[in-house]
């Protein structure tokens, strides 16, 4: 069995703003720092044995931040990165809505057929997620992993362990920092846990 630790990354300045970030690198915001020192503190778990990230620097410096607590480097990985979003990177919601009204209907309706201009389509992303957390399973029998990735692609990682279709992502909640729990064995998947922010409540 290995348990998965998935993290969404802190708060940045994009978020805020409702900016859709993609593979854009934007840092963690002020805030995003403070919540990924609150995660730090408020672990879920007592030990874990790897860190791996997606190499854009909000997800990085999340998990930097729980990784100096175990003592553990963190290992940078492309393939964690967030939904390539293409001509839509950088655009608010009003913005897409103004020049692409069908293709953002679908984004939220239909995001199994979803087309983004010159961007990544759902089954490729959910793709390119469980290529990268097979190999991460693989490699790490019977321990404790923490993955720090985004809002979009651990949606993805969700809906599989929970046999979901893709059409289904935008049922699941992801808030920055949020922790999800996922153990994988040879029989299958098991979710602990969607979502969790108990770490930024007051303690």
């Amino acid at each position: 069995m290995t348990k998965l630790i998935l993290i969404r990354h802190g708060q940045t300045e994009w978020n805020v703003l409702g900016r859709y970030q993609g593979q854009t690198d934007v840092a963690l915001s002020p805030l995003g720092i403070e919540q990924a020192e609150k995660l730090a503190a408020h672990f879920p778990v007592d030990k874990i044995e790897a860190v791996y990230a997606s190499d854009l620097k909000r997800a990085m410096k999340t998990a930097e931040c729980v990784a100096a607590r175990f003592g553990l480097p963190v290992h940078p990985c492309p393939e964690l990165r967030e939904l390539n979003f293409g001509d839509w990177e950088g655009l608010t919601y009003d913005e897409i809505v103004a020049k692409w009204p069908d293709a953002l209907q679908n984004f939220f309706q239909h995001p199994d057929i979803l087309k983004i201009p010159h961007g990544e389509s759902f089954p490729e992303l959910r793709a390119r997620a469980l290529g990268c957390i097979e190999k991460i399973v693989a490699a790490h029998p019977d321990e404790t992993v923490a993955v720090f990735a985004h809002g979009a692609i651990l949606r993805t990682i969700l809906t599989a362990a929970l046999h979901m279709d893709l059409k289904y992502v935008w049922t699941i909640r992801q808030f920055n920092t949020a922790v999800n729990i996922v153990t994988y064995t040879e029989s299958g998947t098991t979710v602990e846990l969607v979502n969790g922010t108990g770490h930024l409540e007051e303690h």
